[in-house]
This record gives structure tokens, C-alpha cells and sequence, in this order.
């Protein structure tokens, strides 16, 4: 089983970026997709999930109206669209799967599944 994130990088503040996070070893049929993102010094900090059985998304505050979670499950691929993105957005970001989805999603303890991370960096 393996989680690969792609799609960070460098953005100017405003900008967008579009996270991809493909997995193999596993067919996505009943689980939860989550992104998270990570600071150093500061802990796991989730942002958006997505049930692939349904669709249903969630959305953390910091990110509600700007990110955009979907999924492609012929793809076995799950997608962070990121736009007007700020400075405080910088951080390394992993998506992970939970197994058996269940509230609540934003649990770092929850997830059976990482990928490495991806760096997204937003600065002028």
C-alpha cells in the first residue's frame, strides 16, 4: 500500500495550486481521504477529507471556501484544488486514508495510511 502526493511547490500569495494524492496497493471503495499539513515544531493539522463511497466532504475553518477536495475513484486518485492562498498556508502537506471512516475525520490517530508529503510554499 502507498500514498504518493504530488503538485507543491511555489506560489505567489493569491495563487493556486492543485495537490494530487495517488494511490496504489488498495482500490478506493468505502474510505476516507484526508489532507493534512504540517509546520515544523507544530503538530498534524487536518484540512479536508473526502468519503470516496459518497463523496461527502469536510472542510477545516482555515481552508473552508479556498480548498476544494475531490476524488477520481477509477483513478484511485484523491484532489486538493488550493486557491487564494496566503504566506500561513506554507507547510508540508500528506494526504491518508482511513480504512473505516468515521467522525471524527480530523484525527491524525484515525489514519491506517501516509503518504510523504508534499511542500507547498506561498511567498512574494
Amino acid at each position: 500500500v502507498q500514498l504518493v502526493e504530488s503538485g507543491g511547490g511555489f506560489v505567489q500569495p493569491g495563487g493556486s495550486l492543485k495537490l494530487s494524492c495517488v494511490a496504489s496497493g488498495f482500490i478506493f471503495d468505502d474510505y476516507g481521504v484526508a489532507w493534512f499539513r504540517q509546520v515544523p515544531g507544530n503538530e498534524r493539522e487536518g484540512l479536508s477529507f473526502i468519503k470516496t463511497a459518497d463523496g461527502s466532504t469536510a472542510y477545516a475553518d482555515a481552508v473552508k471556501g479556498r480548498f476544494v477536495i475531490s476524488s477520481d475513484n477509477v483513478k484511485n486518485t484523491v484532489y486538493l484544488q488550493m486557491n487564494s492562498l496566503k504566506p500561513e498556508d506554507t507547510a508540508l502537506y500528506f494526504c491518508a486514508v482511513d480504512l473505516l471512516p468515521l467522525p471524527p475525520w480530523n484525527l491524525t490517530s484515525r489514519y491506517d495510511y501516509w503518504g510523504q508529503g508534499t511542500q507547498v510554499t506561498v511567498s512574494s
